[in-house]
């Protein structure tokens, strides 16, 4: 058997047991996910374990996150295709390339220059052109290409992000990690003129943003 056909067999076992298998139904999310070479995003020495589902050390004390916690945060986004997303938090670019295979354009803010810069060239690597990688601080967001349809977050707040919420367009969406109470949920905020509107996904563990 071949490198690709062990890949796409593994990444569509990935997708049967630990996404779908957990009640994650969006089709074009399975695609992406079963599509999107997962061993690409981490560490050489972790690849026999990239399709596991469970976070992993990608260096500088960041992780990629399990295949089932980017599948709900990615449905929770009810992508359609022809949207702008921006991303706070582009890591090891994974979660960027699943988006990229649903959205129009993405946008995404690493505030560590060496991880920028690897996340760049696997998208290029793999032939990903509508991902934007910018180094900076990810609480200012990404104001040249703002309003954006939705924004991910990736790491986990416990303080104001009012920049980066400021950046969301009306009637858009927001996934991000929360801490409350020393305890991490994952919530999508939907912004509807002057009113907010919070759902809680799922208990989750980020590493936390640094503000």
């Amino acid at each position: 058997m071949s490198l690709r056909s062990q890949r796409v067999m593994s990444a569509r076992k990935m997708v049967e047991q630990y996404v779908a298998g957990k009640g994650v139904d969006c089709p074009r999310v399975l695609k992406a996910m079963e599509e999107v070479p997962r061993e690409l995003f981490v560490p050489e020495i972790l690849r026999e374990r990239a399709y596991s589902d469970h976070p992993l050390p990608i260096g500088y004390d960041q992780t990629i996150s399990q295949p089932y916690v980017v599948a709900k945060m990615t449905s929770a986004l009810e992508l359609k295709g022809d949207e702008t997303i921006l991303e706070i938090g582009t890591g090891s670019g994974y979660q960027a390339a699943i988006l990229s295979k649903l959205c129009k354009r993405v946008f995404s803010v690493e505030r560590i220059p060496e991880l920028a810069r690897k996340a760049r060239s696997r998208l290029e690597a793999y032939g990903i052109h509508n991902v934007s990688v910018k180094i900076d601080h990810g609480l200012w967001g990404w104001k040249e290409f703002a309003p954006f349809d939705h924004i991910m977050i990736t790491a986990s707040v416990s303080s104001n992000i009012e920049p980066i919420f400021s950046q969301l367009k009306d009637g858009g969406r927001l996934v991000a990690p929360f801490e409350r109470r020393k305890k991490q949920s994952l919530f999508l905020i939907e912004k509807c003129g002057e009113n907010i509107k919070e759902t809680r996904i799922c208990d989750c563990s980020f590493v936390p943003f640094i503000s």
